[in-house]
């Protein structure tokens, strides 16, 4: 209860600093640069050396890509039939076929479950939810906003993305038998500061002027990432026979709000910003619920 309350109150921290303009509007940017560069490598690199690494474990790194991809299905549908523009698709393709695995994930996967499933929820951000924004998702901007596609980009910004230099880092410290106590002990100081910053950042951009507006297309994309991309994962899951903490992690990683980074992609290709915006708001205020009952269900 105590862990829950922190990313609440984090999150609420931020959105209150927000209004109240007590910080400087570009603060996030900062706030970023310190998740990104420094708290989530240095959890990736105390966390993943100590998972034994298991055939298994490949799920919790295929559970971001089946709800990418069921949404590239599903969203363009629904776009046909509600008779959508490209903007309005491409947004909602964006936002709903990403989770937000890291900066809410990590948190409440830990808050949820406990430190020791930290090490899967990681596999299923770095190999799961980042790959997804850095290939299908560069993809989905350039085509719904007529931009050209460059492989070579896409490959330098996987390659050069701090936490998958962590991660290739940790496999290598994993497999030659983990890090000296005292490396350990600062990492993990380092990444403990991920859960408030992180929270704080998502709720410092947290808007919903346009939410009541946009509240169709808000309303057809959340139903696909809060609720019917996790069933498919936990359908998925039960077919291949897993179980226990690895199918848990999974499917509640599966069912996280819409991915920041991926409605900043989507404002930046002209994708209908304010609905772009709406949904990452709606979407982590809803997920305060639906997570939960998810892992409870579970």
């Amino acid at each position: 209860m105590s862990s829950f309350a922190l990313l609440l109150g984090a999150l609420a921290l931020g959105y209150l600093f927000a209004n109240r303009r007590w910080m400087p509007a570009d603060s996030p940017a900062v706030l970023n640069a310190w998740v990104i560069r420094i708290a989530l490598p240095a959890l990736v690199l105390v966390q993943i050396p100590k998972i034994p690494f298991q055939p298994e474990l490949l799920f919790a790194a295929a559970g971001p890509w089946m709800v990418a991809l069921g949404a590239c299905v599903v969203v363009p549908l629904t776009g046909r039939l509600l008779r959508w523009d490209r903007g309005r698709t491409g947004a909602v393709l964006l936002t709903c076929g990403l989770g937000n695995t890291a900066f809410m994930g990590l948190p409440m996967i830990q808050a949820l479950f406990g430190r020791d499933a930290i090490g899967t929820a990681v596999i299923s951000d770095q190999l799961g939810s980042f790959m997804m924004l850095s290939t299908l998702g560069v993809l989905i901007a350039a085509l719904y906003s007529g931009q050209q596609i460059h492989a070579r980009a896409i490959a330098r910004r996987v390659v050069l993305f701090p936490p998958f230099i962590a991660l290739i880092a940790a496999f290598v410290v994993g497999a030659l038998g983990g890090w000296p106590a005292w490396i350990e002990y600062v990492l993990d100081r380092l990444a403990e500061t991920l859960t408030p910053v992180a929270l704080f950042t998502v709720g410092f951009q947290m808007r919903f002027g346009d939410v009541w507006r946009l509240r169709l297309p808000i309303a057809a994309g959340l139903t696909w990432k809060l609720l019917l991309a996790p069933a498919l994962v936990l359908g998925v899951g039960m077919a291949l026979g897993i179980t226990g903490q690895l199918r848990d992690v999974t499917v509640t990683q599966s069912a996280m709000a819409p991915m920041i980074t991926a409605g900043i992609m989507a404002a930046d290709a002209r994708l209908e910003p304010p609905l772009a915006t709406a949904m990452l708001a709606a979407g982590i205020a809803l997920s305060f619920l639906t997570v939960p009952l998810w892992t409870l269900m579970l």
